[in-house]
């Protein structure tokens, strides 16, 4: 059985993921309505591993006595002004997520759940993946984002992105 604490952290976790690819299918639809759609199939890959992150949180804590309780999704408020602002979302997006993820690992760790710190361990590492990922396409904007023709390379790049199904099996 989980201990209270971790359990209750764990499924604010499945929110959070669900809100996060609600988060970039946002940015998705942003980038669509501007014809960028390389740059909307990258988010859109995003918010498939996002519900795939939420997915797997919830059936963790299915397979260890947890309760599952969905809440409501809040909808996503940020207004851009330029093409930059999603990426630069995306990556403070990330950062946050990363500090919930080290939360539930700290709560695990001081009751000594072993189990459950090896099942984060996985997130761990593809937080720091996901942090890089968004601060490359934050960094690449910036040098190549602000001439058209580069835009358009940047979003011939990103159309190629395909989803990957996580390697996280439970």
């Amino acid at each position: 059985m989980l201990d209270k604490k971790v359990a209750e952290l764990i499924n604010v976790q499945v929110n959070k993921e669900f809100y996060s690819a609600y988060l970039y299918l946002d940015f998705a639809n942003y980038y669509r309505e501007a014809e960028l759609n390389g740059f909307a199939n990258w988010y859109q890959v995003q918010a498939q591993e996002e519900r795939d992150h939420a997915m797997l949180f919830m059936q963790y804590l299915q397979n260890n006595g947890g309760k599952v309780t969905l809440e409501a999704i809040d909808k996503p408020d940020k207004q851009f002004e330029d093409f930059g602002g999603p990426l630069k979302a995306g990556l403070e997006h990330e950062i946050y997520v990363t500090g919930l993820i080290h939360a539930i690992y700290d709560a695990a760790y001081s009751v000594k759940d072993f189990r459950t710190m090896q099942f984060l361990d996985w997130f761990v590492k593809e937080q720091g993946e996901e942090e890089k990922n968004a601060d490359n396409l934050v960094k690449r904007f910036e040098l190549f984002g602000h001439d058209p023709k580069g835009l358009y390379m940047l979003d011939s790049e990103m159309a190629a992105r395909v989803y990957n199904v996580p390697s996280l099996v439970l």
